[in-house]
């Protein structure tokens, strides 16, 4: 193999693994955008309407930190006061989610 084309073969395989972390990473934000974000917020914070009517608090609200993955996990598969369970999901997309969204700010 020529320099060149050991060069470009090196750049194909990290473009390749750079899109494949990406795209993982990426999976627990879509799903958080598409079914999350309209009542928890884009950056976990809901509107203040949503959060009266709702209830929802704020993703840096302490009652909401002291939460653990799997009581959050609990709440999208059961529901929890006034949200309603989350249908249509798989295990893998509401644990991605779930991450996502404690690591918001």
């Amino acid at each position: 193999m020529t320099k060149s084309t050991r060069s470009q073969v090196a750049l194909a395989v990290v473009v390749c693994l750079a899109s494949a972390v990406g795209f993982a990473q990426s999976s627990g934000e879509a799903t958080y955008k598409a079914k999350c974000q309209s009542c928890h917020g884009a950056t976990g914070t809901p509107n203040p309407g949503i959060a009266k009517m709702m209830g929802v608090k704020a993703v840096s609200d302490p009652d909401i930190k002291k939460l653990t993955v799997d009581q959050e996990i609990a709440a999208v598969k059961a529901g929890k006061g006034k949200m309603k369970p989350i249908a249509g999901l798989t295990d893998a997309q509401i644990k991605d989610s779930v991450e996502y969204y404690r690591g918001l700010k």
